[in-house]
């Protein structure tokens, strides 16, 4: 007998942009409508490929809704698998855990949802499949959380469900951490994860499988996003594949400027750098972070008009596409080394600037002022500055003063 059945995870249904708000209240507006349009595009390609049966490993809300339609929408789809005959098999993971207002909502009667008192086992009679789970009553699970799995089902595909980090992962508080040595000592024949956002395969043997998020909801989650479609033959599984949602994408883009002086051929340089990342995006709205890199004598009057090129930048990836939009850019090249000059009457006013920025007492205040920016930041802003010592925001005050002569 062959079958397929769809795993996803992390579906952070209504999951805000306040950040992108702040920037472009359209540009949000279609970061938010991106995450319905990958639920919806998860139940279609759900239904549309035949699956029996899909399993959704925590994360499908993003804690509290700010009103009972984000619960009514996810009924809804849901009911759409119910009246094709798939079933749905899903556990709470830690944002859902926040979650007081979808203890209320009632799931169609083809949706089970694991409880969290213990691990939990549902069995699937005509397929021989057993699924065992276990959903998070808070966000703080007891040690012995993965311990209430029950021992697999002999002659049956088991399938287990787990919201987890498993034994660490950079960006991602540690939820029901275990190692895949852990996972393997079950005896189950594939690990249906969610927690960690960016899709991986773990582990062959046994399946050990993170599908990630279904839509990207920060600079930070770029390139495709979606679901894992799982093929069983016999009993065994022969195929976990990618299958792609998102509706809408974010990208990395860097222009490297090297040995570039003049505004035109930067700009060249940018519109390349952009046109490579909407290449990528297959046709979906975009948002780029984009990066200036390489030596450039134009290094200091980047620095100075950083805003401006910034506005170019989103000019030219609005002419690329409407919804080609530039979310930020960074200025990080650097200035070849200086030409010292050997006229002693002339003022090197770099020389001058560059002591300065290494003098202690003004890298002191330096130190002092980014403290007290630290201690009102937002998270965001608090992760850019701890990304550069004292010393790069010293050489960077120095080059912006450059520029501006």
């Amino acid at each position: 007998m062959r079958f397929q059945f769809i795993h996803a995870a992390d579906l952070h249904i209504d999951s805000p942009f306040a950040a992108l708000g702040a920037k472009d209240a359209g540009v949000a507006a279609t970061f938010a409508a991106a995450g319905r349009k990958a639920v919806e595009a998860l139940i279609e390609e759900t239904i549309a490929s035949g699956a029996r049966f899909l399993v959704i490993a925590g994360d499908v809300f993003d804690g509290d809704w700010k009103d009972v339609s984000t619960g009514l929408f996810f009924a809804r789809q849901l009911g759409k698998l119910e009246r094709a005959g798939v079933r749905t098999y899903l556990i709470k993971g830690n944002h859902d855990a926040e979650n007081v207002m979808s203890r209320r909502l009632d799931y169609p009667p083809g949706v089970h949802l694991f409880e969290t008192r213990k691990g939990q086992t549902a069995l699937i009679e005509d397929l021989r499949v057993a699924l065992h789970g276990r959903s998070f009553a808070d966000r703080a699970v007891p040690a012995d959380f993965l311990a209430g799995y029950a021992q697999p089902r002999k002659g049956w595909l088991n399938i287990g469900v787990l919201h987890t980090s498993l034994d660490g992962s950079a960006g991602h508080d540690p939820y029901a951490p275990c190692t895949v040595q852990d996972l393997a000592r079950f005896g189950y024949d594939y690990w249906a994860l969610g927690h960690i956002h960016a899709a991986s395969v773990v582990s062959q043997e046994p399946w050990v499988v993170y599908p990630g998020n279904i839509q990207g909801r920060s600079p930070r989650e770029t390139g495709p996003k979606g679901a894992m479609r799982v093929t069983v033959e016999d009993g065994r599984i022969v195929a976990v594949e990618p299958m792609i949602l998102d509706a809408a994408r974010w990208a990395l883009a860097r222009a490297e400027l090297g040995g570039l002086e003049d505004e035109a051929t930067i700009a060249s340089a940018i519109d390349a750098a952009l046109a490579a990342a909407h290449a990528q995006s297959d046709g979906r709205p975009l948002a780029v972070r984009l990066t200036l890199t390489g030596v450039t004598s134009a290094h200091a009057r980047l620095m100075a008009r950083a805003e401006e090129w910034r506005d170019e930048a989103r000019a030219l990836g609005f002419r690329l596409a409407e919804d080609c939009w530039v979310e930020s850019l960074r200025v990080e090249t650097s200035a070849p080394l200086a030409v010292v000059s050997h006229d002693p009457d002339a003022l090197d006013v770099p020389g001058l600037l560059t002591a300065t920025a290494q003098d202690p007492a003004f890298l002191t205040d330096i130190a002092e002022l980014v403290a007290s920016v630290a201690g009102k930041a937002p998270p965001g802003v608090l992760e850019a500055l701890a990304a550069r010592t004292t010393a790069d925001w010293a050489s960077r005050a120095r080059d912006l003063l450059l520029g501006a002569r």
